[in-house]
């Protein structure tokens, strides 16, 4: 190949939109510290729950708030937990450029991920009726530590929603151009863990 001929392939319109898989992208680095910071922050809630919660040393939940009740927390987790696998399946799908699977694996998480925001309403409905955020340290932690997560699994969806609004319109997907992707699926794979340290920590412990 000539040296011309070896310029222009390096400097033509597929070469200069092709992302080469070399190493951890910035976005990946970004991503990965954002939520080494977040779960920081879950940690802390936690800790100070399991905290107060010894610090009282009497029946817990304190005051006549009864023991949470567990139907409606165990099917959120398993509308949650599962929501995982659509975006593996969605992010190994694009990295063969196949934008079919990306977007019906985004739809079924953006599905089932709103399902456990709906679902999360309907408890708070039945939750408020009987103690809300002031009532004591059990009512502030209780929601302060749902909402926390709620609020992320809303940046999780709104992520998602926009992967899958680009996927639509034909934006920029292929083999080599998955990082949005994979940084998304790295989101939300962190909601649904820490989802499952608050199912433990909230609804689980107090009956242990």
């Amino acid at each position: 190949m000539s040296t011309r001929g070896g310029i222009a392939a390096a400097t033509g319109t597929e070469a200069l939109t092709t992302e080469l898989p070399v190493g951890r992208s910035t976005g990946w680095w970004g991503m990965v510290m954002f939520v080494a910071t977040e779960a920081t922050l879950f940690a802390c809630l936690l800790g100070s729950y399991f905290y107060l919660r010894f610090q009282h040393g009497g029946s817990w939940p304190p005051g006549d708030i009864s023991k949470p009740k567990l139907l409606v927390p165990l099917v959120m987790t398993g509308v949650l937990l599962p929501s995982s696998l659509p975006v593996v399946w969605a992010e190994h799908g694009i990295r063969k450029g196949q934008r079919w699977r990306l977007r019906a694996g985004l739809a079924a998480t953006l599905v089932m991920g709103a399902t456990f925001l709906i679902l999360q309403a309907s408890e708070y409905a039945d939750k408020l009726r009987e103690f809300t955020i002031t009532t004591n340290a059990y009512g502030s932690l209780f929601f302060v530590i749902t909402g926390f997560h709620g609020l992320h699994v809303l940046v999780g969806l709104t992520m998602i929603s926009w992967l899958l609004a680009a996927s639509l319109r034909g934006g920029s997907f292929g083999a080599h151009r998955h990082d949005r992707v994979r940084n998304a699926a790295i989101y939300w794979h962190f909601v649904d863990v820490v989802w499952a340290a608050i199912l433990f920590t909230i609804y689980l412990s107090p009956r242990l």
